[in-house]
C-alpha cells in the first residue's frame, strides 16, 4: 500500500476552497515541523515588503560570519560551505536573480578580503570558482540593463580577484 502524493496544482485548487481559519491552522502546523518552513513565513510576513533591506542585513551576517573564519584551512573551508549553505537558503525566499547575483557578489568580495590568500587547499579555491561560474550564468540570464549593471561589478571583483590571488586565471571567468 502507499501513501498516495498529490501535485502542485492540486494543492492549489484545494487550499483556495478551504476557509481563512482552516488555512491558517494549516500553515501554523507546516511551520512547526521545519525550522526551515518557519523561516520562510516569517520572512513572507515580516521582511518581504522591504527585499534591499533583507539584502543588506544577509550581508552584514554573512560578513560577521567571514570575519569569524578560522586559520586553519579545513575549518575555513568548512566555514565557507556554511556560509554559502545560509546565502542559498535566503536567496531561495527572496526568489530573484538580482538578489541572489548581488550575494553572491558580496560573498566573493568577502572571500577576497578575509580568505588567506596563498592557500594551496584546494576545496578552499574551488568554493570560489565555483562561485564565479554561478554569477556567470546567473548573469546571462538577466535583461540586458541588468545584465550589464552587473557584469560591471563582477568585472571589478575579477581584477580584484586576479590582483590580489595569484592562482586564478581571470581570462577563464571573463563575461
Amino acid at each position: 500500500m502507499s501513501i498516495t502524493t498529490y501535485g502542485l496544482q492540486q494543492i492549489k485548487k484545494e487550499l483556495q476552497h478551504l476557509p481563512q481559519e482552516q488555512l491558517a491552522e494549516l500553515c501554523l502546523r507546516l511551520v512547526r515541523y521545519k525550522k526551515e518552513n518557519k523561516e520562510l513565513l516569517a520572512y513572507q510576513l515580516f521582511e518581504a515588503h522591504n527585499e534591499q533591506d533583507f539584502i543588506e542585513s544577509v550581508k552584514a551576517e554573512a560578513g560577521f560570519m567571514f570575519s569569524q573564519l578560522p586559520p586553519q584551512s579545513y575549518f575555513t573551508a568548512k566555514g565557507l560551505r556554511k556560509i554559502l549553505k545560509m546565502l542559498t537558503k535566503y536567496t531561495k525566499f527572496i526568489g530573484t536573480k538580482p538578489a541572489e547575483i548581488e550575494l553572491l557578489l558580496n560573498f566573493c568580495q568577502n572571500y577576497l578580503q578575509y580568505v588567506i590568500k596563498q592557500t594551496s587547499y584546494k576545496p578552499i579555491r574551488l568554493i570560489l570558482t565555483r562561485q564565479l561560474d554561478k554569477i556567470k550564468v546567473s548573469i546571462g540570464k538577466l535583461h540586458e540593463d541588468l545584465q550589464f549593471d552587473y557584469s560591471q561589478d563582477y568585472n571589478k571583483l575579477l581584477d580584484d580577484a586576479d590582483n590580489k590571488l595569484p592562482w586564478i586565471n581571470k581570462k577563464s571567468y571573463l563575461l
